[in-house]
């Protein structure tokens, strides 16, 4: 089975430093195959016999605890799960000079429709999608300060969610198909 592990708040700021290439070095380690990393930001593709999602979290956090000293979050999804979530996205939505969109890529504790009733989306700004999994965001660059997604920084929610922007989400779909090949 192909995932995509998506760790949250690696290397940002300063804070939280993991080199790539010696997590792809932890995870082999701990069995898992074809592991590739795409850019800095914690996003690791593989292989692994293992079908249990929450064993695979485990596995992943222990080994970051005992390689890195670092207790961090993984978001794991399967290669069908990532499939729905880039379907999802609509083919407009960038992240560049004119559009911010990104993916939010759910906790299980949070990962349910009526969690867009709890999100403070502003209609007249945000475009805001739910899919199992994840919410997919966006708003155009001229009113990202109007975004409700700036609300939600810092708050509780905001901790049970890990971020990558569209074209990353892409890039990652792409390398996990390439690992189905």
């Amino acid at each position: 089975m192909i995932y995509v592990a998506v760790l949250r708040g690696i290397n940002v700021g300063g804070r939280n430093k993991i080199d790539m290439k010696q997590i792809k070095q932890s995870f082999e380690r701990i069995g898992f195959e074809s592991v590739k990393t795409y850019i800095n930001t914690g996003n690791i593709m593989f292989r692994s016999d293992v079908m249990e999602r929450e064993e695979l979290i485990k596995k992943i956090e222990a080994v970051i605890v005992d390689d890195f000293q670092l207790d961090i979050k993984a978001v794991v999804r399967s290669i069908e799960e990532m499939d729905k979530v880039v379907a999802a996205i609509p083919n407009e939505w960038e992240n560049d000079k004119t559009i911010k969109s990104d993916v939010l890529f759910l906790w299980e504790e949070v990962d349910k429709p009526t969690v867009m009733e709890e999100l403070p989306i502003k209609q007249e700004f945000d475009q805001v999608i739910y899919i199992s999994g994840a919410i997919i965001w966006s708003v155009k660059r001229e009113f990202q300060s109007e975004s409700g997604m700036l609300a939600i920084i810092g708050t509780k929610f905001y901790k049970q969610v890990t971020v990558r922007n569209v074209n990353t989400t892409r890039k990652v779909y792409d390398m996990m198909k390439g690992l189905a090949q």
